[in-house]
């Protein structure tokens, strides 16, 4: 394999904090300047492709324009998920005015990142992972790429390789666009490789934080030094007459997926429970797949409580426009059918034909095995501290951890994937002996029709909702506002706004709420200042 060269561009093509991409053969390139020195890596996103010359660039970090990923622009290590690998980084040479990157043939533009050997002799401490989510994973991975040469133990209840959970509700129930072997997240041969032990169809009755010792389904036991609680949360059920009949299904797994798509070629009428984000993604995915959808809620609007009513009624409008219709302000009181749902019954007497339902009514966390420690009185979750510990060699991840939220300084409890993922890199570094705390930026995003909404920071209620943008052409970012500060931004159409505005939350150097109020705020320029 021979290394290939090209002048890429000019030295004053680029001035500081700018970058572009660029090809050398047949491979594209990301070219950064910073701090005077120009830098070439990877020029896709490693989560899911996205062009990172569309991004954002602050000092050395660089930010996917479309799920937030971060990454070390110098060296393309990865600073913050929701992705697994690294980027490729390529030397760079300056010859007079040119530049030039040089790169092996073919090289990958990603790699994983770099891993320690387990090494008993170094260390014979077992930690143990329960839950192969997006914490989970990202644990078990941090855990080598920090060094740690003990033994490590993932272990799931489901019999499938950890994979990717957000494209269950989106393109795996539409159809063939995701083949099944890309949704694990890392072939088997990967956790071999670096020594990570997977269980899978293992399913755990108790931990008992106090004695460090797991029980089994089938009464085997596994002692550990340090744990990891990554379960994540259980899909609330509907407790309905007919609950039970054949066809009504939650989704929150790889076999909720599976045994959905294995009905959509026989349904022609679906009604889904419930106007939450997994409801609202089911319904575009099945209306795709040529299903006639009802949504039924008892909401006013979608996403009133989270994003406001004017947003709310965006999430009606572009779904009913694309055949979806809502029953809304109202709730299912029975299933009906004969041993098959056939209808859906209201509280207010209308009766929805339905030969599929399903509920998406949210989850409760999943901590019914834990021993030894108090539960969250309020939802059953797990509190933690700010370095995600429980207590001596017990720590919790994701959506069934309790948190204090940094930003605003509140107990907070946060249902997403990318922040699960950042979890479990931080509590993986605290497991280890470090002793950092969880200062990420919450961020997630959701698909349905042509709205890709990008939502940044966090907040349980408002004072005030700043909405600009075109609502006409569904182009809106939306500033949720309490006591005075922005703690939370809502956009379709803005993306690098919401790149940008995700750093400055985490730099703590967002603006002031009047000058946001006027309209059009320069946000780079607030970036870069």
């Amino acid at each position: 394999m021979s290394d290939l060269s090209a002048v890429v561009a000019k030295i004053n093509n680029l001035q500081n904090g700018e970058m572009q991409q660029v090809e050398v053969g047949k491979q594209k390139v990301l070219l950064a300047k910073v701090d005077g020195k120009y830098y070439a890596t990877g020029a896709f996103c490693p989560h899911q492709s996205a062009p990172l010359a569309k991004g954002i660039l602050s000092g050395n970090r660089l930010i996917c324009p479309w799920h937030n990923a971060c990454y070390n622009v110098r060296s393309g290590e990865q600073y913050e998920p929701p992705g697994l690998d690294c980027l490729t980084h390529f030397p760079v040479r300056l010859e007079g005015e040119n530049i030039i990157v040089t790169i092996p043939e073919n090289a990958p533009s990603q790699h994983p990142p770099k891993m320690v050997q387990q090494n008993l002799e170094v260390s014979d401490k077992v930690f143990v992972i329960l839950g192969t989510g997006a914490a989970g994973v990202h644990a078990a991975e941090t855990l080598r790429h920090e060094g740690f040469p003990g033994k490590i133990i993932m272990i799931t209840s489901e019999e499938k390789l950890p994979y990717d959970r957000v494209v269950m509700s989106k393109q795996y129930l539409q159809g063939s666009t995701v083949p099944k072997d890309s949704l694990p997240l890392r072939d088997a041969d990967f956790y071999a490789e670096n020594n990570i032990e997977l269980l899978t169809g293992k399913f755990v009755v108790r931990v008992n934080a106090k004695t460090k010792q797991i029980t089994f389904a089938d009464d085997s036991l596994m002692n550990y030094d340090t744990l990891l609680l990554a379960t994540g949360a259980k899909a609330n059920n509907l407790k309905v007459p007919g609950a039970d009949l054949a066809n009504v299904f939650t989704l929150r797994s790889y076999q909720d997926s599976d045994e959905i798509v294995t009905t959509i070629d026989e349904s022609k009428k679906a009604v889904i429970i419930g106007s939450s984000f997994i409801g609202m993604e089911t319904a575009a995915s099945l209306t795709k797949q040529g299903v006639a959808v009802t949504v039924v809620s008892p909401d006013k609007v979608p996403f009133e409580k989270l994003l406001g009513e004017q947003i709310g009624k965006i999430y009606q409008k572009i779904p009913e426009k694309n055949g979806v219709t809502f029953q809304l302000g109202t709730k299912a009181t029975e299933f009906v059918g004969d041993r098959k749902v056939q209808a859906v019954i209201l509280d207010n007497g209308e009766k929805l034909a339905a030969d599929l339902v399903i509920v998406g009514i949210g989850v409760t966390p999943a901590t019914d095995y834990l021993e030894g420690v108090e539960l969250n009185e309020k939802d059953n979750s797990i509190n933690t501290d700010e370095y995600l510990q429980v207590t001596d060699g017990l720590y919790a991840a994701g959506d069934l951890a309790t948190f204090p939220y940094w930003y605003n300084g509140e107990s907070t409890r946060i249902e997403h994937w990318r922040l699960a993922a950042q979890h479990g890199r931080i509590a993986a570094l605290n497991m280890t002996g470090n002793r950092v705390k969880y200062e990420g930026v919450p961020f997630f995003w959701t698909g349905q029709f042509n709205i890709k909404m990008r939502y940044v920071g966090h907040v349980k209620d408002w004072d005030e909702a700043i909405v600009q943008g075109d609502l006409s052409e569904s182009e809106f970012i939306v500033f949720y506002v309490k006591n005075k500060r922005i703690l939370a931004v809502a956009a379709n159409g803005f993306d690098r706004e919401i790149a940008v505005i995700s750093e400055l939350m985490r730099l703590q150097k967002m603006p002031e709420v009047e000058r946001v109020r006027e309209g059009n705020f320069d946000w780079l320029g607030a970036l870069n200042c």
